[in-house]
């Protein structure tokens, strides 16, 4: 993880804070953040990333699956950027 770009002394293998679960929409263009005050409408980006969330990846190994999904690179800033904002609104430990 490049430290200029992901918060310094966080988890490199970023995990879904409990009790939020992801719900995709039918035609799995969107999905929802769902959690106890409400839910959050989020894009596929959004949602590509989160449902990658479990612990159990790296967030580098994240990435590159994005990439290889996606048929494109350079998106660690982006991913990056996503993080640091969903661990600020609470949503990954």
């Amino acid at each position: 993880m490049n430290p200029t770009t992901a918060q310094a002394g966080a988890s490199t293998r970023p995990r879904l804070r409990a009790p939020l679960k992801l719900h995709w929409h039918a035609d799995m263009s969107t999905c929802e953040l769902v959690q106890p005050r409400g839910s959050i409408e989020l894009n596929r980006s959004a949602g590509e990333i989160l449902s990658r969330c479990d612990g159990t990846r790296e967030l580098d190994d994240i990435i590159g699956e994005l990439e290889m999904r996606f048929g494109t690179a350079g998106l660690a800033a982006d991913v990056y950027r996503f993080i640091d904002e969903a661990r600020r609104l609470g949503w990954l430990d």
